[in-house]
């Protein structure tokens, strides 16, 4: 360890203790998540449904896309309602209409203010007291309750199906996006209404011993008094205490305690230019064409998404939905993004690794090489055709559904056969690294930037496995802690750490950073990445069926995550000012401005917009908002989306070394991609999150989500704006693709 031993303990100690929290509260979440009661019943002892009826509903629920068509438990897509909200508010509505009808023989907006607050006491006091799960796992509901979930129900059941003599819900359906026949059983829907009733159970009934529901009050329901707990104020004013505290410690901390040494020299000529490429390395041209090509497959489908916004079954009056409905879109979009990032990444480090290993391929390491590229292929295509099978065709549900078509979660849409594969790939290219990179510690000289370098390919190669850890039953709170584990954690936690290490070691090869500012900076960066990171995971979990310990560590920690990004003006201005440090160094200008472009949307869209839906207080009325849309945008493509393009245009420079990317075409396609995106966020998805803000603060969640609200003009006229930023990016980004592909196809080409 030498001179960095001290940074090497505080990584250790980091990681110790947030993994020891992670798995810790990990245990609370699994001890104190949501039931599944054994059955509900009526007054009289009648059974309305049991757990086997809610587990057939969330296999049904998988099979039209989960996550991919509205939200439950506010996580998924924002154009139809949260299932969740949605069935609560609607039951409470009937609920008092049916009391109000038999009591005073009106509708209950008809009755005057005394009689209207005696019952809304009575109602909440029977939602939140009087439907809690017994020992023997029965809850029981009042007849009047049992109607209410009768009346609902039927509307579920009659939107899902097939029947367009109602015009009414042929026009809900459009606003929603959803196909028509979306559920073509008849008994799959009346299950899928029973598990989106248990979803507002959880969010409506007190956690035994507690004040607060299962789902810590969310969502925001006047009705019945669903309001932010006495604890979700506390850890909300404490984060921001946190965050202004890790600002100080870290500005003090960079200016007291970092070392200033000037940069070493440029050398007259590019160190890397001179290596020979090994077949590997050659054979990486296929993986950047496969980037970009899903890379446009992804920016064309959330065009597509976008639309479906304005005009929920049709592409400007071509019937769509039956073929490619919102879901489907939606699913393979948000898939696309995950592959073709995740392929740049792998270029990345696969170029990397022979240079590692003194420019030379271990052997057969080409052939791992092409391998894992045609595992990619299978993959990508055997997941799309489950969706597609699962989706349209309506051939899988059940378990088939689950292992082969759509398992109904967001960014984990694909079925698990192939997520097992995937999981496969991701190790089989920790292998082809670690036989280049291993062999290397026997060579003499410092090993520091090596070691943090592996340590990251680990995580990269590893973290994806946790999505396997869940199945199809499992409850919801508990699939969120997984599912968690690789958004959050794999991506935002151990790519951030892996491009970090990754360019510090390529600007220390070539020649542009000192060695020891290149170890120094890829340990500070993750332990400062990872201590926010792995239990700043929690943040997502607050209102999914967890307690307090829960909601107190990620608000604390995620507000610890912002903390790093406040340093990437400079990270950004030594990015771009690399480009200068030498008249070789203009050839890999575009790969330097796209990770410019990553530190500017880091500090944007990961720290402002992040944190805007961070603490527990504003997520409690933002969670389910376009302004979450707003920090994914920025976040996913901005940060990560750029990386994976450096990553890809740097590879392109050494393996095609007299390919020249057009100077003119980049600029205007990396404007135009930037602007496109600050577009759509400034002149669609923001505005609109704001007003969606106001009306969940004011009315409810519900009621945000609805389709009387989403669908009124100005707010379409927001999402038809859109159009023009999604254009601009489209068109950035297909001339950025096509210098890409002109790279890899270029004549010059040394094939495997």
């Amino acid at each position: 360890m030498g001179q960095y031993k001290k940074l090497w303990y505080a990584l250790f100690a980091v990681l110790t203790i947030t993994f020891s929290l992670l798995g810790y509260l990990g245990v609370e979440v699994y001890r104190q998540a949501p039931p599944f009661p054994e059955r509900f019943v009526s007054e009289s002892g009648q059974v309305i449904m049991t757990k086997d009826d809610i587990l057939q509903g969330q296999s049904a629920w998988q099979s039209t896309g989960g996550m991919e068509l509205g939200s439950v438990l506010g996580h998924g897509a924002y154009q139809a309602p949260d299932w969740t909200a949605d069935f609560l508010h609607r039951e409470l509505v009937a609920w008092l209409d049916l009391t109000a009808q038999a009591e005073h023989q009106k509708k209950f907006d008809e009755l005057n203010v005394e009689q209207k607050a005696a019952l809304l006491a009575r109602l909440k006091q029977e939602y939140r007291e009087q439907s809690p799960m017994d020992s023997s796992g029965t809850v029981k509901l009042s007849d009047t309750r049992v109607k209410a979930i009768e009346q609902v129900s039927q509307y579920y059941i009659d939107l899902y199906g097939g029947d367009t003599s109602n015009e009414t819900l042929n026009k809900t359906r459009e606003s929603f996006a959803m196909r028509t026949n979306t559920l073509p059983d008849a008994e799959a829907r009346k299950h899928l209404s029973q598990f989106f009733f248990w979803t507002a159970w959880t969010a409506s009934t007190n956690r035994p011993d507690s004040v607060a529901t299962y789902t810590n009050n969310w969502p925001h329901e006047p009705l019945i008094d669903n309001v932010p707990t006495t604890e979700n104020y506390m850890w909300s004013f404490a984060s921001i205490v946190f965050l202004l505290m890790g600002v100080g410690f870290l500005v003090w901390g960079y200016h007291f305690l970092r070392s200033h040494e000037e940069a070493p020299k440029a050398p007259l000529t590019d160190p890397l230019g001179k290596i020979v490429l090994t077949p590997s390395q050659k054979a990486l041209w296929k993986y950047a064409a496969l980037t970009v090509i899903l890379f446009i497959v992804q920016i064309l489908l959330g065009g597509l998404v976008a639309h479906y916004t304005v005009e929920g079954q049709t592409f400007f009056g071509v019937e769509l939905s039956q073929l490619l409905p919102y879901s489907l879109a939606r699913t393979w979009h948000l898939q696309s993004a995950l592959f073709w990032i995740a392929t740049g990444f792998l270029t990345g480090g696969l170029f990397i690794a022979p240079i590692i290993n003194g420019g030379k391929d271990p052997k057969f390491q080409a052939l791992g090489v092409n391998l894992l590229y045609v595992a990619l292929f299978i993959v990508v295509a055997g997941s799309y055709a489950g969706n597609f099978t699962s989706i349209v065709l309506n051939k899988l549900s059940g378990s088939a559904n689950f292992w082969f078509g759509h398992q109904g979660y967001e960014y984990l849409d694909l079925g698990r056969f192939w997520q097992l594969l995937l999981t496969v790939g991701f190790l089989l290219w920790l292998f082809l690294m670690l036989r280049c990179a291993v062999p290397a510690f026997k060579n003499g000289g410092d090993k520091n930037l090596l070691a943090i370098f592996v340590a990251s390919i680990v995580g990269v190669g590893a973290f994806y496995a946790p999505g396997l850890f869940y199945g199809e039953h499992t409850t919801l709170a508990v699939m969120e802690y997984w599912r968690w584990w690789v958004v959050h954690l794999w991506v935002e936690g151990f790519f951030e750490v892996f491009a970090t290490a990754a360019l510090a070691f390529i600007f220390y090869n070539l020649g542009l950073v000192s060695y020891k500012s290149a170890a120094t900076a890829s340990l500070v960066a993750g332990s400062l990445f990872l201590v926010g990171g792995v239990p700043g995971t929690f943040h997502h979990l607050y209102f999914t069926g967890t307690t307090t310990p829960v909601m107190a560590a990620g608000a604390s920690f995620s507000a610890l995550e912002v903390v790093p990004l406040i340093l990437l003006g400079h990270e950004a201005y030594e990015h771009w000012s690399h480009q200068h440090a030498a008249p070789w160094m203009k050839r890999l200008r575009w790969p330097l401005m796209s990770f410019t472009a990553v530190a500017f949307w880091n500090m944007l869209g990961a720290g402002v917009f992040g944190f805007l839906i961070n603490p527990p207080l504003s997520l409690f009325y933002l969670q389910g908002l376009n302004t979450s849309a707003v920090h994914a945008h920025a976040a996913l493509f901005g940060v990560y989306g750029f990386l994976a393009l450096g990553f890809v245009l740097m590879v392109g420079c050494y393996i095609k070394p007299n390919f020249t990317y057009d100077e003119k075409q980049m600029t205007i396609g990396f404007w135009m991609m930037n602007a496109g995106l600050a577009g759509m966020i400034a002149s669609s998805l923001l505005p609109i999150g704001v007003f969606q803000a106001a009306a969940s603060i004011t009315h409810g969640l519900w009621y945000a989500r609805s389709e009387e609200f989403l669908q009124q003009g100005f707010l379409e006229g927001f999402r038809w704006i859109r159009t023009l930023s999604d254009l601009v990016f489209i068109g950035g980004a297909c001339l950025f693709a096509l210098q890409v592909i002109k790279m890899s196809l270029s004549k010059d080409k040394t094939s495997a």
